[in-house]
């Protein structure tokens, strides 16, 4: 079974209003309504109701002065108004107080939407992030130090992952200078601010700094401990080395 999911069509233009002298308003010609258009919907499968997830929790029902019994029994009406025959069933989604997000994305999840179960699996820890160490996902484009996101920034995951694909290999400052920004960026750093790149990447990998290895007079490396693992993306990397 799949959702589908309903577009209807809305006027796109705004009638004018001119000052003219007033004449005879002309008979009104029938038109066709526009039908909506499902999407989604897999050859050899027919839709048999559609779900709207509603995110309001009960002070915010209150605050507007009704409630979401309330609520639930004016939609119950309208559908009844436009499909007779139409059958309904509520479902009230329940979270633990306090938990936190949004309200619309507690209830998906709630009532099992498949969509937002796969990306809360995407942002789960796994049981190797668990257990602590350093993962470098490549595919994800994170670094994750004993369970924890490390708060890198772009160009600092960038350069943490041009040492690791390198890995065993002593990079020079040059080289990482034409590798991550390219010759003719006028935004380039020189040799000195490559430092200052590495020294604030090593402070947010904290204890594990290490892990990026100065070679003095060279440049630097990426040293894989015990406790480093490293996550490849499932298509080669464009970073060709």
């Amino acid at each position: 079974m799949s959702l589908a999911t309903i577009n209807i069509a809305r006027p796109t233009t705004t009638p004018r209003i001119s000052a003219v002298a007033p004449v005879a308003a002309p008979t009104p010609s029938p038109t066709t309504p526009v039908a909506p258009k499902i999407r989604a919907v897999p050859s050899g499968t027919e839709a048999r109701g559609f779900v709207l997830y509603v995110g309001v929790d009960e002070l915010k029902a209150t605050e507007a002065g009704t409630d979401l019994g309330n609520i639930v029994e004016a939609l119950r009406r309208l559908t009844a108004e436009l499909v007779p025959s139409a059958e309904t069933y509520a479902a009230v989604a329940l979270a633990p107080q306090g938990a936190g997000g949004r309200d619309v994305d507690i209830v998906r999840l709630a009532l099992q939407d498949p969509a937002a179960l796969a990306r809360q699996r995407q942002h789960e820890p796994t049981a190797e992030e668990q257990q602590g160490g350093v993962i470098v996902d490549l595919s994800r484009k994170r670094v994750v130090l004993n369970g924890e996101t490390a708060p890198l920034t772009y160009k600092e995951f960038e350069l943490l992952q041009f040492l690791v694909l390198r890995e065993g290999r002593t990079i020079e400052r040059t080289e990482l200078i034409s590798g991550l920004w390219g010759a003719e960026d006028e935004d380039a750093p020189n040799e000195r601010t490559i430092d200052v790149h590495v020294r604030r990447l090593r402070a947010k990998l904290g204890g594990y700094e290490g892990i990026v290895r100065t070679v003095r007079g060279v440049g630097y490396r990426f040293d894989r401990h015990a406790d480093v693992s490293v996550r490849h993306t499932s298509t080669p990397s464009p970073d060709v080395f």
